[in-house]
């Protein structure tokens, strides 16, 4: 092998010209195909093989069992508390998978009272380490018509989990909100995600002014301005609507709570004028008419006959208040009524309310407009589940769609205006602003 490689050395000093050509289309018939190639290097398989051993030092100079554990985390759920919650189906809603905080929860008396006694609806939550250990709970939840909330706090320490109860005050705000009417009212205000009790004011003091049942029209919208009240961050209770607008086929309505001191608050609209009426247009916050008052085909009995009040078709459970205030007359059975409550109001003026599912009045209770008396149900002679509805003067029967509104004409003192003036100017801004926002939703 080294003797070729001599020769082939000496021929090329010999003759450089002829060898360089001879490479030059060597290589360029490896364009063709690689086979033509031959290795001009000895083959590694004839080379000697030798064993080379080195003394390497490790990078890792901390032992193993020395080395950070791997990273654990924690997880955060949060729940409102349900009517027929348990400790055990609230912790397992929330991520808890721990006996101990179970056994915790269930004997100590005063967790149990605060997190399930009392109406549902507290805001739950946890923070659990990545296997479901209660590390923390903490319950939110305010009373109604306080100013303070209330904070149970169960945290997980050294002596293990320990349970303690906070009280601070609520934090106050507006909240603004608003939507454009496409089917109905009721689809407008979930759609604003308006609570529920605000919905209510909405509907019922714009009720005067505007037949929801038969006046909407696509196209229409509202905005309006409520109170919140707040703890920590999240909203515990929801308060007064402040300020309203409606725009219903292109009339403007508006209108301002407002409440002079040493009296009750009402609606007011911009000349300051009060809209409180002396009767609710419903005593649904939101209903269909089924069956109107006159004369109709009895379902049950199969003959036309005078249908002597009003049916609002409704989900049982639906509640139903006093359109007025007034004294509960009866509240029991009554035959085909079934549950039945009778309210009588001043100028001899009574509402009845039958089929309901449930009473929450008793006979010679006083009540004011908008006590919750009942729930919509199907009791006694009823085809279905629905609230009827009748209205009475000096014991003859009306129409209840034809509500006598009585009052609206109180005003704003004088010696009030220039404060009803500084709240509605306020509260007209804040509803421009909803405008805004609704109208660009829309767009």
């Amino acid at each position: 092998m080294k003797q070729r490689f001599e020769l082939l050395v000496q021929a090329m000093q010999r003759h450089p010209r002829r060898m360089m050509a001879g490479l030059g289309a060597l290589l360029l018939g490896t364009g063709v195909t690689a086979v033509a190639v031959a290795p001009l290097a000895p083959d590694a398989a004839d080379l000697p093989v030798q064993q080379v051993v080195e003394s390497v030092t490790p990078a890792l100079t901390a032992p193993l069992a020395q080395a950070k554990p791997p990273a654990r985390f924690e997880l955060f759920h949060s729940d409102l508390t349900r009517r027929n919650d348990s400790v055990q189906s609230l912790l397992k809603r929330l991520g808890v998978s721990d006996s101990e905080a179970v056994s915790f929860l269930g004997r100590d008396p005063v967790t149990r009272r605060l997190l399930l006694d009392g109406p549902a609806g507290k805001l739950a939550s946890t923070r659990t380490s990545d296997k479901g250990q209660l590390l923390e709970l903490r319950v939110l939840w305010s009373d109604k018509n306080s100013k303070e909330f209330n904070r149970l706090r169960i945290e997980r320490g050294a002596q293990g989990l320990q349970s303690k109860l906070e009280i601070g005050p609520l934090q106050r705000k507006v909240r603004l909100a608003g939507a454009t009417i496409r089917s109905s009212l009721f689809e407008a205000t979930d759609a604003a995600k308006l609570p529920d009790s605000v919905a209510e004011q909405l509907a019922d003091v714009f009720a005067s002014e505007i037949d929801f049942r038969r006046d909407l029209a696509p196209g229409d919208r509202f905005q309006v301005a409520y109170e919140t009240f707040e703890a920590e961050g999240e909203v515990l209770s929801f308060g007064q609507l402040l300020g309203a607008e409606f725009v219903n086929r292109g009339q403007k309505h508006q209108v301002v709570w407002f409440q002079e001191a040493g009296s009750k608050g009402a609606f007011h609209n911009p000349n300051g004028q009060s809209l409180k009426r002396a009767f609710l247009a419903s005593p649904l916050a939101f209903s269909r008419v089924s069956s109107r008052y006159g004369m109709r085909f009895h379902p049950i009995s199969g003959r036309e006959k005078p249908h002597l009040g009003v049916d609002f078709a409704a989900p049982t459970g639906t509640p139903v208040r006093s359109v007025g205030d007034g004294k509960v007359t009866y509240a029991g059975w009554k035959s085909g009524y079934g549950n039945f409550v009778v309210v009588q109001h001043s100028d001899q003026k009574s509402t009845a309310y039958a089929h309901l599912s449930r009473i929450n009045v008793r006979q010679g209770q006083s009540v004011e407009q908008g006590t919750l008396i009942g729930a919509v149900g199907s009791t006694g002679a009823s085809t279905g589940p629905h609230l009827h509805f009748e209205y009475l003067v000096r014991n003859q029967h009306q129409d209840p769609l034809t509500l006598a509104r009585d009052g609206g004409s109180a005003t704003v003192t004088a010696s009030a205006k220039a404060e009803f003036k500084r709240q509605a100017q306020a509260i007209r801004q804040q509803l421009d602003a909803a405008a805004t926002v609704v109208q660009a939703s829309a767009e």
